[in-house]
């Protein structure tokens, strides 16, 4: 379907202007969305939207530049939701202006209070825990606390991607929100001592090197368990995936930090009411289970059950503040980093 998101972003707007230019700007059977998801992930729910509605979805992919790209675009931008891989584009598209406020009981009424907007701004869709995967072989644990990894017993055990990561960074100001910057600071410096080798990767080659032997822990997504553990092009990570279990650590301070992804509606919304329509049927629960059984995570509704796979690995109490909260200290979690070198 796509080359390179690059291209699949200049193709998108460039059929976009042209339609533009018609003079059948949007049509009432249309909804045009930004996403930062992955094309095969999202596009089943988009096929069971139309399906379902007789609304066509136009969608524009990418990995970086969606929220920059509306606010450049203004008043003038033919998007009309937003749907985003983590909470801190959600919460920084919001404080720039980009979103507006929904009120429709069919979104608020699936979606738990933390999980969203204070305004409603934006809405969780997806949750995942950021945990530890494990070696069965040579740390057969059952519990862990984030605190304990910073401790010397971990000391050149343990690996995860680079710090300024945003799955990282929201860890890193979950602990700056429960225990401040002083007290998130230190553990950071101490969860550093304990690294094996430098910051680098992402979750799955996490799982890689302790499957190596480069690290007997790894900090990594619960969603890429179930995605190693199903992979077929490269059957390899299946013995990557099988090497480790996920242990969920519990802070006594917080639980297990999680993230979102999400989805919010654009200032502009040329479209506003197929975009309602759109946003409604994602939290509905047909679309929670196509949303997270497709990528392995948590629906934000509890009473939509996980995939059998995500309910093998166990359960965990989620941090119950407001991830918001979370994503708004992501720029001092993100200073903590270059302040203590974690990368280097």
């Amino acid at each position: 379907m796509f080359l390179s998101r690059r291209l699949v972003l200049a193709l998108g707007f460039a059929a976009m202007v042209s339609a533009g230019l018609a003079g059948h700007a949007w049509a009432d059977g249309e909804v045009n969305v930004y996403s930062y998801r992955q094309p095969a992930l999202i596009n089943p729910l988009f096929e069971a939207f139309t399906a379902k509605t007789g609304i066509k979805v136009r969608a524009v992919f990418a990995d970086n530049g969606l929220v920059e790209r509306l606010a450049q675009e203004g008043r003038n931008s033919p998007a009309d939701v937003l749907l985003s891989a983590d909470v801190g584009r959600l919460v920084e598209a919001a404080a720039r202006g980009l979103a507006q406020p929904v009120t429709s009981p069919a979104i608020t009424d699936k979606v738990p209070a933390n999980l969203r907007d204070p305004q409603n701004l934006w809405f969780g869709l997806t949750m995942r825990a950021r945990v530890v995967y494990a070696s069965r072989e040579r740390a057969p644990i059952t519990a862990i606390s984030y605190e304990e990894l910073a401790e010397p017993k971990w000391k050149g055990k343990i690996c995860m991607r680079p710090g300024n990561h945003p799955y990282n960074l929201g860890l890193i100001a979950a602990m700056i929100a429960h225990k401040g910057e002083d007290a998130a600071r230190q553990w950071l410096q101490g969860l550093k001592a304990n690294l094996a080798v430098k910051p680098s990767g992402n979750d799955r080659s996490q799982a890689k090197s302790v499957f190596a032997g480069e690290c007997d822990l790894a900090i990594a997504n619960t969603y890429y368990m179930g995605k190693m553990l199903t992979e077929e092009k490269e059957p390899e990570q299946k013995e990557w995936a099988k090497s480790v279990q996920i242990v969920f650590p519990a802070s006594p301070d917080f639980g297990t930090h999680v993230n979102v992804s999400g989805m919010l509606m654009t200032s502009s919304a040329p479209n506003r009411d197929n975009a309602l329509k759109l946003m409604e049927f994602l939290a509905s629960d047909e679309a929670q289970r196509i949303y997270a059984d497709g990528n392995f995570e948590y629906p934000v509704n509890p009473a939509v059950p996980a995939s059998e796979i995500v309910q093998s690995w166990g359960t965990f109490t989620p941090d119950a503040l407001n991830v918001a909260e979370i994503a708004r200290l992501e720029p001092a979690a993100s200073k903590l980093v270059d302040e203590v070198q974690f990368n280097d």
